[in-house]
């Protein structure tokens, strides 16, 4: 944000257009007794060069690793436009726009991210945003009990090929409601009919379904979604926004569609910054919009003919009682959303598909280079977007520790969350990564398998 310097005269005359003597005055209302004098422990305050100093020493200490890992959050080009605008002090202080007329600029801004998303997933109707992917899926679950009230079962199918992190923080959001996540395993790295023959005749609210899955393979999402509907289950889409730059959307799968769809904003335009802040995103059909969790921004005209934008919709805890609330965690990540909103406009729907076909080619690019390592073996040989499973002959954690060590994030250790799949490593390359980048991780994960060999 810029540095808006004041005078000590500058000072003097706010304080005296408040009615207040000294700065001091602006805090009376705290007790003396609270206050303290000083802050022991905390070191001398460091001017602006040596300040920067310390900073940039700090950033140093990350390096900058070769990226291989995905999972989730996935590393991108960010064009510099998108921060330079996002952090501009219109934007970079705003929040919530309550009052209307104060705040069009902003409400303009998640009316535009609202018409994106829906655009991009198929979708009627966006809410302005959730914490970030795991969130979302917890409330859609929630959402999808409300909205199907012929189901009284308040159970949702959660298939194992689902994001784990994903499941975990939807656990922690509906857990204590009464609501039964149920596992779905998937022994085949994706999830079929077969799998979920056995709940045919059951009372099941609703399906999720990721796509791509967690492991980066395509689901049957057509065939599953119809299987879904017709056995009286509503269908939650989880889906990476950048996989819609050429994957079908999730309102066009199966004959209906999906119902809800949901996922995280964080690789249109966010950094990863060491695991968030990120956004998520949350759209459905039209019949359920007073289902949804949050805000929903409209277009008006005013009186005289003018157009405006207000908040339509506000179905949270804010808005009205606690107990009637749609959701009383749900928020609108307006910086992230700002970001988000930015990048699509300058990517455009060509810029997008760009970007996944990029994504997707490199991903293949690194899976051959991989494949020729000797001690490496490509899991689930069935499309992909831009991650994919190898298994390697060793355990995975000293290889991941040994290339970290060699500069290159290696990818995601799945022996923890998967021990079923023994020694496998999910990977991931992005249209960041170049041949020469490819080329560097085949050898160096070479390097390491043999090492291993000699030291055995």
């Amino acid at each position: 944000m810029p540095f808006n310097p004041q005078t000590p005269g500058d000072v003097e005359q706010m304080l005296a257009t408040i009615g207040a003597s000294k700065v001091d005055d602006l805090f009376d209302e705290i007790p003396k007794d609270l206050r303290i004098e000083s802050l022991a422990g905390i070191p001398d305050a460091l001017n602006e060069m040596d300040i920067g100093k310390l900073m940039s020493a700090r950033a140093a200490q990350d390096g900058t690793p070769l990226n291989f890992i995905g999972a989730g959050a996935y590393e991108h080009h960010i064009p510099s436009a998108v921060w330079a605008l996002t952090t501009r002090g219109e934007f970079y202080s705003a929040y919530t726009p309550y009052q209307a007329e104060a705040s069009q600029g902003t409400l303009q801004l998640i009316y535009e991210y609202q018409t994106m998303i829906t655009s991009l997933t198929g979708m009627d109707v966006s809410n302005a945003s959730l914490y970030d992917g795991g969130s979302a899926v917890g409330e859609s679950a929630l959402m999808a009990i409300r909205a199907h009230r012929r189901s009284k079962s308040q159970r949702i199918l959660v298939p194992t090929t689902v994001n784990p992190f994903y499941r975990k923080a939807a656990v922690s959001t509906v857990g204590n409601q009464g609501v039964k996540l149920e596992e779905v395993p998937c022994p085949k790295g994706s999830l079929s009919i077969a799998d979920l023959e056995k709940y045919a005749d059951e009372d099941v609210t609703a399906l999720v379904i990721q796509q791509p899955n967690f492991f980066g393979v395509l689901e049957d999402v057509d065939a599953l979604t119809d299987w879904a509907h017709a056995h009286n289950m509503l269908v939650i889409a989880s889906v990476n926004p950048t996989s819609l730059g050429i994957l079908k959307p999730p309102g066009e799968w199966g004959t209906k569609g999906a119902d809800i769809a949901c996922g995280d904003c964080q690789p249109l335009g966010v950094p990863l910054s060491s695991g968030g802040p990120y956004a998520g995103f949350l759209t459905t059909k039209m019949e359920n919009v007073r289902q949804m969790p949050g805000r929903i921004v409209g277009r008006t005209v005013d009186m005289d003919g003018k157009q405006g934008f207000a908040l339509t919709l506000q179905a949270r805890e804010q808005h009205i009682r606690r107990g009637k609330a749609t959701s009383n965690i749900c928020t609108n990540q307006g910086l992230l959303v700002t970001a988000a909103t930015i990048y699509l406009s300058l990517m455009g729907p060509e810029g997008l598909a760009r970007v996944a076909n990029a994504c997707h080619a490199r991903t293949n690019e690194l899976l051959a280079a991989l494949a020729r390592v000797k001690g490496v073996k490509v899991a689930f040989d069935r499309p992909r977007f831009h991650e994919a499973v190898v298994q390697l002959d060793r355990p995975v954690a000293p290889v991941i520790a040994d290339l970290a060590r060699k500069g290159i994030v290696g990818g995601f250790d799945l022996s923890n969350d998967y021990p079923e799949l023994g020694n496998a490593l999910l990977v991931c390359a992005t249209e960041t990564r170049t041949r020469e980048d490819i080329q560097k991780y085949a050898d160096a994960l070479a390097e390491t398998l043999k090492a291993a060999v000699r030291a055995a």
